[in-house]
Order: C-alpha cells, then sequence, then structure tokens
C-alpha cells in the first residue's frame, strides 16, 4: 500500500513544486518506488523539467477517456522515479479541469488503478486552498505546508491548516498534518529572520529541515532538471533533500508506533 503526501501551500511563490519534485527523487534515491502526480492545471512539474503544455500525456487525457493510467505514466532516468503529468491542456480548459479534479472521487478513481505500484505518492497541488487541493487532501495520507520565509505567508498558514483540519474531519480521517517546511531561507535577512522565530514560536509541527533560497535552486529550474542533476558535485541543497526525505520517514515511523534504528540500540560504554 502506497503512502500518499499532498504538497500543499496558501499561497503561490514559495517553491512548492521545486519541493515536490526534489524531495520525490530523494525518496526514489533512497530505494523507494517513488510517483509524483502534477494536480497543477497549469502543469507545474511539466514545466519544471522544460516540457510544454502538449508534450506529455497525463492526467487530462486519462480524465477525457483518451489513455489510460498507466499508458500516461513517465518513466524517469531515476529507476524508481515515475511521473503522472498535468496531460495535453489548452490553457483556457482549465476551469473544467478544475471542476473535475476537486472531486474525490474522481482523484481516487485516477490514482487507484497505480497506488500498489509505489511505496510513496507525492501530489503537487497548485497554490492556495482552493477546490484542487482539497481534492488531493481528500485522497491523501499527509499533508506537507510549504512556507515561505515571510511576513505575508506568516500570515496565511493558518488558512492551510483550517483547510487541512476541515478536509480531516470531513472528508477523510486518515488525513494528517506532515509538517510545516520553511523554503527561501535568507537567515543572515531581519526581514526572514522574525517570520521564522514567530513561526517556531506558535506553530506546532515544523520540520527541522529548512530550504535555503539558492542560486544553485534558480539554475536547476533555468536547465530544467532537480537540484541534483547538475553537472559537478552534488550540491548542499541537494542533500537538504535527502535529509527532508529522512525526517519524513521518522515522523512516519513515530506516529505508526514503530521503533527506528537509533531507537533500538542496545545500552553501551563509551570508555
Amino acid at each position: 500500500m502506497s503512502t500518499r503526501i499532498a504538497v500543499v501551500s496558501a499561497k503561490g511563490g514559495v517553491g512548492k513544486t521545486t519541493v515536490a519534485l526534489n524531495l520525490a527523487l530523494a525518496f526514489a534515491e533512497r530505494g523507494q518506488r517513488t510517483l509524483l502526480v502534477d494536480l497543477d492545471p497549469q502543469g507545474a512539474v511539466g514545466h519544471s523539467l522544460r516540457k510544454g503544455d502538449t508534450e506529455w500525456q497525463g492526467v487530462v487525457d486519462v480524465l477525457a477517456g483518451t489513455a489510460r493510467v498507466d499508458e500516461v505514466l513517465v518513466r524517469t532516468n531515476e529507476p524508481k522515479l515515475t511521473l503522472l503529468p498535468r496531460g495535453r491542456l489548452d490553457p483556457i480548459d482549465a476551469p473544467e479541469l478544475e471542476d473535475l479534479l476537486r472531486m474525490k472521487d474522481v482523484v481516487e478513481g485516477l490514482l487507484a488503478p497505480i497506488s500498489d505500484g509505489f511505496d510513496r505518492i507525492l501530489i503537487d497541488t497548485p497554490a492556495g486552498m482552493g477546490s484542487v487541493t482539497r481534492g488531493a487532501l481528500a485522497v491523501s495520507d499527509w499533508a506537507l505546508v510549504v512556507f515561505k520565509a515571510e511576513a505575508l505567508a506568516l500570515r496565511t498558514i493558518q488558512q492551510s491548516l483550517r483547510v487541512i483540519s476541515h478536509v480531516a474531519q470531513e472528508q477523510n480521517p486518515r488525513l494528517g498534518l506532515l509538517g510545516i517546511l520553511p523554503t527561501m531561507i535568507e537567515l543572515k535577512k531581519d526581514h526572514v529572520q522574525a517570520p521564522l522565530v514567530e513561526l517556531w514560536s506558535g506553530f506546532e509541527g515544523v520540520l527541522d529541515t529548512t530550504i535555503p533560497r539558492s542560486d544553485v535552486v534558480a539554475r536547476a529550474a533555468l536547465l530544467g532538471v532537480p537540484i541534483a542533476y547538475q553537472a559537478g558535485a552534488v550540491p548542499a541543497e541537494a542533500k537538504r533533500f535527502a535529509q527532508l526525505a529522512a525526517e519524513i520517514e521518522a515522523i512516519q515511523e513515530a506516529r505508526h508506533g514503530r521503533s527506528t534504528a537509533h531507537e533500538d540500540r542496545p545500552a553501551r560504554s563509551l570508555v
């Protein structure tokens, strides 16, 4: 049985798709069969990989009845990572897609035939906590909230938490908050430090891992590749996502009552 994680944010421009893509790769590199699903009507995952609006079949084509979901999966050069793209969509038809994806049964029908083939399914959602995001939350086990370190994002984070709580109470009782992930961190700037301090002191579930603002991330977007796929030594930013994947695994194990490796170690003496 796969574990589903919806990657969400109350506002745009926070690095949500960057997180979804690079976290999916990090899970795959840890040996987990991982599927990244693009439920953003803008096709953010495809655009991050420099693919046009009509280059890949995907969700749209399956919902239109012109393809089966197993036919539109994109196998990547990372053996454990597969993509389910948004599909071929004229931007003027985006409202019709949103109407479909807001329905829990539609999203579940999309994922159910392929879920058993993966250990983890990450769902990239559009910015905001609107109908498509709620449709994704309704079929997910966990919500990962991406938070840009700025005052405006801090003022809107309660919107994300409120919607997650509502969906858990009314539609999907298995849904849990995986954590709040701070992104675009620049600790030397006061306007970044203040919202972070308020986030850490005022909210539960803030993850230990943070994602810094970096030219490496911007360069990866320009090239259309994950951060770790750039030429040269593995950048520190890619290692952050490996750290994030490990932290998420530990959180999930702890909440399911399973012991982790360090908890099972016998007592030892240093000298």
